[in-house]
């Protein structure tokens, strides 16, 4: 299964739609947040299911604020990532994870990439592919390769600007 992971992409989708092409076939695509209101379009261009939750931006969204999935027997904790202070460090979100029972977590808000085990969970960031913050201002985006029974396989990918 190959998964997008995306996040804060504030109404620019340029960038968006260039990754969808380039990384198609998709078979799910992840929004953490700060869609602001364009989550149809995002679904639309995706061609594939989207699983997308609140960000702090996403002012009288009806978004979910957070969401646990499941698939292919790992447990998913999806979140922006402002409610747990995360820009402050990510302790506050791998204990949610720990109560939530997930072995990963993904998150957005602060632009910046990352991928790490705490604690056994796999915390993943997929940075922003419309405003990077992280040293370099790449857009970033997370492709993932989910098989049963199988190594997860997470990639952080650039998108060069033009």
């Amino acid at each position: 299964m190959k998964i997008l992971i995306i996040s804060d992409t504030h109404r620019q989708h340029e960038n968006l739609e260039q990754v969808i092409v380039k990384e198609s076939p998709i078979d799910l695509v992840i929004h953490l947040g700060d869609a602001e209101g364009c989550e149809d379009y995002i679904e639309a261009i995706s061609d594939c299911p989207l699983e997308i939750v609140a960000g702090n931006n996403d002012f009288f969204s009806n978004l979910d604020r957070e969401k646990v999935i499941t698939l292919l027997g790992h447990k998913m904790l999806l979140t922006h990532g402002h409610y747990y202070r995360v820009s402050l460090g990510l302790d506050t979100l791998v204990e949610e994870a720990k109560v939530k029972q997930a072995d990963i977590v993904v998150f957005g808000h602060t632009h910046i990439p990352c991928v790490e085990r705490i604690e056994d969970i796999l915390v993943l960031n997929p940075g922003s592919i419309s405003y990077p913050r992280q040293v370099g201002k790449e857009p970033t985006y997370i492709v993932m390769q989910l098989e049963e029974k199988q190594e997860i396989e997470i990639e952080i990918k650039k998108l060069k600007n033009k």
